[in-house]
């Protein structure tokens, strides 16, 4: 079976096609997981070690919260990343 050049041109095309779509799914699902869901909670912070708050979350990691000048005892509302070991204290 002989194929034609617009026939050969086709394929050429879906294939390059199918090639492009799969390294784009392929790229788009590794970023796509590395963007993480920002998680609120309402906090009490348990130390500051010269401005370095330290608190505990539902997820059982341990939060460190840089330029923090809360008292341990305060209550806040913070945001992470879920399963990060780092957040930031919410302004209201």
């Amino acid at each position: 079976m002989e194929l034609s050049s617009s026939q050969k041109a086709g394929l050429i095309f879906g294939g390059v096609f199918l090639v492009a779509g799969i390294v784009l799914s392929t790229i788009v699902f590794l970023f796509w997981h590395l963007i993480r869901e920002d998680v609120f909670e309402d906090v009490v912070i348990l130390t500051n070690d010269n401005g370095i708050c330290y608190v505990e979350t539902m997820d059982d990691v341990p939060k460190t919260i840089t330029d923090c000048n809360l008292n341990p005892g305060d209550k806040t509302t913070i945001k992470f990343g879920k399963d990060l070991a780092w957040a930031s204290i919410v302004i209201p």
